[in-house]
């Protein structure tokens, strides 16, 4: 079962820059490396991220084989009202995660 870490601050003043830090333990499987029986292991890996705030995209990215194990993301937005951020992470074989966080403009 993958886990994410989320930060996110509780309060933020309007119209103030806020850091968003979020990390997803997954494997990251390229599909092109050679397993120890000779066999090609299969690709497993997260294809995109999305993150809403009070239902708006305000970050997405999208993932190739090339993105290391346990991507972890670093982005900024300013807020002009309270609400709840989720974030998606969706991938191959059926991967889907998603987490909430809710912060407080002031």
């Amino acid at each position: 079962m993958a886990r994410a870490l989320i930060n996110v601050p509780k309060i933020a003043k309007v119209g103030e820059i806020i850091e968003i830090k979020t990390l997803v333990s997954h494997p990251m499987e390229t599909g092109y490396r050679v397993g120890l029986g000779g066999e090609i292991l299969p690709r497993d890996i997260i294809q995109t991220f999305v993150c809403t705030f009070n239902g708006a995209q305000i970050y997405r990215a999208d993932f190739s084989p090339a993105v290391a194990a346990n991507p972890y993301l670093t982005f900024h937005t300013m807020l002009s009202e309270s609400g709840a951020f989720e974030f998606r992470w969706e991938g191959d074989n059926d991967f889907l995660l998603v987490e909430t966080a809710s912060i407080t403009v002031e």
